[in-house]
């Protein structure tokens, strides 16, 4: 084995991993609750970017129904974030389970 071709390698692929990661972050994916009275939009990444509430929701007397609402729409959000990161990394890894590559989502 050649150290320096494995060093080379492990370069290009880190390489990889972070336009991969650039990526991820230029992308939104929504989730949503409530059929869609609250959505949540994320980045690539698992950022929050913005939050929307149907008026119907907005009840002062349910507060919590809204914040159930907004919690979920928020999980479902970051669910489907995370399985877009793990899909653009199993193409770069040929669907293979590389340590420490199951966290994407937090650098």
């Amino acid at each position: 084995m050649d150290i320096s071709n494995i060093m080379q390698q492990a370069k290009v692929m880190q390489e990889k991993i972070a336009q991969i990661h650039q990526d991820l972050a230029r992308k939104t994916i929504t989730g949503s609750a409530g059929g869609g009275m609250v959505e949540v939009t994320v980045n690539g990444q698992g950022e929050v970017l913005a939050v929307k509430v149907e008026q119907v929701v907005i009840d002062p007397n349910e507060v919590t129904v809204l914040q159930d609402l907004i919690v979920a729409a928020t999980n479902d959000a970051l669910r489907r974030a995370k399985a877009l990161s793990k899909e653009e990394l199993g193409r770069l890894t040929g669907g293979l389970n590389l340590p420490g590559m199951s966290n994407f989502l937090n650098p």
